[in-house]
């Protein structure tokens, strides 16, 4: 059974954590090039965000949004 756990460390350790190691590495360097994956996760989120607002923006200008309470029929 060790082995089985030491197996699972040296997949994890060795190998899918490398990219992680190269920005550790990477952060010494560039903060901003170590970080740019962050930012691109944040511009997608933001862009998200601005869509959803717009979407829900079109719903409540055209009327058929249903806001009374009871909507739900676990409110009533």
């Amino acid at each position: 059974m060790k082995a089985f756990f030491e197996g699972i460390q040296t997949l994890f350790v060795d190998f899918l954590f490398k990219p992680l190691d190269g920005l550790r590495a990477l952060e010494l360097v560039s903060w901003f090039g170590a970080n740019t994956l962050n930012w691109i996760f944040m511009i997608i989120c933001a862009a998200a965000i601005v869509y959803w607002i717009k979407q829900l923006r079109i719903f409540d200008d055209a009327g058929t949004e249903n806001q009374d309470t009871t909507a739900h029929s676990f409110l009533k």
